[in-house]
Parts: structure tokens; sequence; C-alpha cells
């Protein structure tokens, strides 16, 4: 999975942009208690673990 798609993912489950400082955002949406951080390397590829964490900080079940 490369960043612009887990990007992806996490927008479509209602994330948004909260903050930004350089390559790192921040994603937040209303009712979710805590940021999920992402540091943001355009079209890399994710490594698993790392990707696997942000998913299951967010919530999101891959499929």
């Amino acid at each position: 999975m490369k960043f612009s798609e887990l990007v992806r993912l996490l927008e479509k489950n209602g994330f948004k942009i909260v903050k930004e400082k350089g390559s790192i955002r921040y994603y937040g949406k209303q009712g979710w208690g805590k940021l999920i951080r992402v540091d943001y390397h355009g079209s890399k590829e994710v490594p698993t673990g790392t990707s696997n964490s942000i998913l299951k900080a967010a919530g999101i079940k891959r499929k």
C-alpha cells in the first residue's frame, strides 16, 4: 500500500487533516478521541507494520 492509498482510505472513513507540519500530517474525525499521525511520503510504499499500526489506531479493518 502506498502512502497516497493509505490517506485515501483514512479520508474515505471520515478522517480529515487536522494539522500538518512538513511531511507529518495528523488526521482526526468527529467523535474519535485521538489523532492519527501519518508521515506522508507520496507514492512510496508504506512498511507493512506501519500501515497496520495506523489502520489499527484509526479503527479500520483491512480487507
